[in-house]
């Protein structure tokens, strides 16, 4: 008699890290030798291979993803009464650093295929106030940063690119990261390049935007004990730097295999008659995008997504669901008292979106079993949630 099906993780970080772990240790060997714990060789090197892998001339370090988002506006001055332009169906660093420095979010509504940033909405959100827009690259994908920056040109208004998911995405194959202002990378260990702790990078084609964030980052301190601007403490040390390298090395085979994953997954739900519009809605590939599949987001619509997503975790399926609130409907805020009829397609991905389990060693036979899984949801009837 056979047992239960083994359980198949939303992730296996550890999986992942594995086959690389004598390189790490190697690299992570060095660092302890040196005692140089900050600002050791690595942190430099890990900045101008990044610059080079975006292909942008500055690179700067920090702590995190949000930190290189919060040190972006802090470089252009943003202050209470300006407003920044931002999707409010993304993750909370996205807009938590606009607020915290006094400003208002705009919220402007996604497109409804590829859950970016509608361009269009953009334009409309625009007033004399808006300093600056963050489109975020979700999932992997690009948003339509071509004609985002050429809206952001007409007004002479600054573009931050949130590219926490992006890393080796690129649009008509420019990279994520070389086109705006800034471009803001997360290495949080469940990223496509991912650190073993928080790590951030910034990238700038501008040289003088790229010093002034970085002097940001070192509490404003230039030279030492003298400080020009306010600032904040957020750096990479360098045992992070020192696993990056060696990841990088790797990137770009990991995201083969995760596209890979993503392939087979359209191919096994299509061959098991599970998509439509009354079942599930793949997700779409924009033809100017490279897509580098940090999520695979699929829609299942008439209100079953948290049925099936119970029924998955029944049977040792794993699955998440980025975002289940948007960020104009945080209790945090609540003041801004947005309306959400404005943004009705971000309000129907929230209700909509379920995240399946994608990472470079995911195997076929796992794969087969999530599918298995959602076939049988299917055929139990389909449960609805209450």
């Amino acid at each position: 008699m056979s047992g239960p099906a083994p359980r198949v993780p939303l992730l296996d970080v550890n999986r992942d890290n594995q086959p690389l772990r004598d390189e790490f240790v190697e690299a992570l060997t060095a660092v302890v030798d040196s005692g140089r714990f900050l600002f050791g060789p690595d942190v430099t090197e890990l900045e101008n291979e990044i610059a080079s892998y975006c292909q942008v001339e500055n690179a700067v370090g920090c702590a995190s993803g949000s930190d290189a988002l919060l040190l972006a506006l802090m470089a252009l001055d943003l202050q209470p009464g300006d407003e920044v332009i931002v999707p409010s169906f993304t993750f909370f660093a996205s807009v938590s650093c606009i607020t915290r420095l006094g400003a208002t979010p705009i919220f402007a509504d996604i497109c409804p295929d590829t859950f970016n940033i509608d361009p269009e909405c953009i334009a409309a959100a625009i007033t004399p106030n808006t300093k600056a827009i963050i489109p975020v690259h979700l999932f992997g994908q690009c948003a339509q940063i071509d004609r985002i920056c050429q809206i952001a040109n007409q007004h002479d208004i600054a573009v931050i690119e949130d590219a926490a998911q992006a890393i080796g995405a690129a649009y008509h194959s420019r990279p994520a990261g070389s086109w705006g202002a800034a471009g803001c990378f997360s290495f949080y260990p469940t990223k496509n390049l991912g650190a073993m702790g928080d790590a951030g990078m910034l990238t700038s084609r501008d040289a003088a935007m790229a010093d002034r964030m970085r002097l940001i980052a070192g509490h404003g301190m230039r030279p030492r004990y003298y400080h020009q601007v306010v600032g904040i403490n957020s750096r990479i040390d360098t045992f992070q730097a020192a696993v990056l390298r060696v990841k990088l090395r790797h990137l770009d085979d990991a995201i083969t295999a995760r596209t890979t994953i993503a392939n087979r997954y359209m191919n096994l739900l299509e061959e098991a008659g599970l998509v439509g519009p009354d079942q599930i809605v793949l997700p779409t590939q924009d033809p100017n995008a490279f897509h580098v599949w940090n999520q695979f987001g699929i829609r299942i619509g008439e209100g079953r997504r948290d049925a099936m997503r119970e029924f998955m975790g029944e049977r040792g399926v794993g699955s998440e669901i980025y975002y289940p609130v948007p960020m104009h409907k945080q209790q945090c805020y609540e003041y801004l008292k947005i309306d959400g009829s404005t943004l009705p397609e971000t309000e129907r991905a929230s209700q909509e979106i379920l995240n399946l389990p994608i990472f470079p060693t995911l195997t076929e036979t796992e794969q087969r079993q999530v599918v298995d899984t959602i076939s049988s949801y299917y055929q139990s009837g389909a449960r609805v949630a209450a």
